[in-house]
């Protein structure tokens, strides 16, 4: 489910806290930083199911506003469009998703005020009043509510982000990533996910025995650690006007990643290394960090080319 992208910041996250010193325990690290990527999916399968209670709460909301002493018209005829949303039909149906509330004790009786609050915005933005008021029903109309409410609201939903603090640090540290899950997946969802689907997993799995994005994270993590004195060496030599101490560390780490990509990753591509370390240094490091990267970078894959350092297993892989 996660995008390499999504990896390669985690463990830029793991491996920023190794160099600044709060952690100098490898395999507390390392174990640490695999915890909370795994810890995105039960957060994932907790924010599921708050959508999920929103559609139960907007139910009994309309059976309460029919017992009205003096219930209006929409009262006794509300749209029943949100409530009865495919998106939510699909996941009500799927037994993965009960089995991992279970598993993981998924349970909103005590927060029915958060979810009031929630609906309560739900009910006031401008695309959901838009959505109620048109008189066409599809699948693909449903998945795009789904969509804009991830998006909108629950995005900066502040009191569910407190909720989550409480439960666990990675929640509060995988909130807006698995955000973009929920995006992912609502984007995507069809027919197609029964009752017998599973939910996607967080790690790509090629088949039942390697885990290709897993051992990516295991390996990038530790062969930057492993290998900390040979790339120092090697962007020293190509930073020879700067002094290295005062090179930003997020940019000192983003360049010991790319570096041990394109040597040591066979089967990722040279250019994607290349831009996938120039846009993380743009949002992760300083202003000039990007055309900083992307110098030393250009720089090095050329000098690897020359000397046969870069190891790729593929045809185009070392364009």
């Amino acid at each position: 489910m996660l995008y390499r992208r999504h990896l390669r910041i985690k463990v830029l996250q793991a491996l920023y806290s190794w160099y600044s010193g709060v952690n100098d325990d490898l395999p507390k690290s390392e174990n640490e930083l695999l915890t909370g990527i795994n810890k995105l999916f039960e957060l994932f399968v907790w924010q599921l199911s708050f959508i999920l209670e929103l559609k139960q709460f907007a139910a009994m909301r309309i059976e309460d506003n029919k017992r009205k002493f003096y219930p209006t018209e929409d009262d006794l005829n509300p749209s029943l469009k949100f409530v009865e949303n495919r998106v939510f039909t699909l996941l009500e149906q799927n037994k993965d998703f009960e089995k991992k509330k279970k598993l993981f004790k998924v349970k909103w009786t005590d927060q029915q005020e958060t979810v009031r609050k929630f609906y309560s915005k739900l009910q006031s933005a401008d695309f959901f009043k838009k959505y109620l008021a048109k008189p066409t029903s599809s699948l693909e109309e449903d998945r795009k509510l789904m969509v804009k409410i991830v998006d909108i609201l629950l995005a900066d939903f502040d009191l569910l982000k407190s909720f989550y603090e409480e439960k666990s640090v990675f929640f509060t540290d995988g909130y807006d990533l698995v955000n973009i899950l929920l995006i992912k997946f609502f984007d995507t969802i069809s027919e197609k996910f029964g009752p017998l689907t599973d939910l996607p997993p967080i790690f790509t799995t090629e088949n039942e025995k390697v885990n290709d994005d897993h051992d990516f994270v295991e390996g990038l993590f530790r062969k930057v650690i492993r290998h900390e004195e040979e790339s120092t060496e090697i962007i020293k030599a190509k930073t020879k006007n700067w002094e290295f101490e005062r090179i930003p560390l997020m940019d000192v780490i983003l360049l010991r990643m790319a570096i041990v990509e394109l040597q040591e990753m066979k089967s990722i591509p040279v250019k994607v290394t290349l831009n996938e370390y120039i846009e993380m240094a743009k949002f992760f490091s300083t202003p000039k960090s990007k055309i900083f990267v992307n110098g030393i970078l250009d720089n090095l894959i050329r000098e690897f080319k020359e000397s046969g350092k870069i190891n790729k297993s593929g045809r185009g892989l070392k364009e």
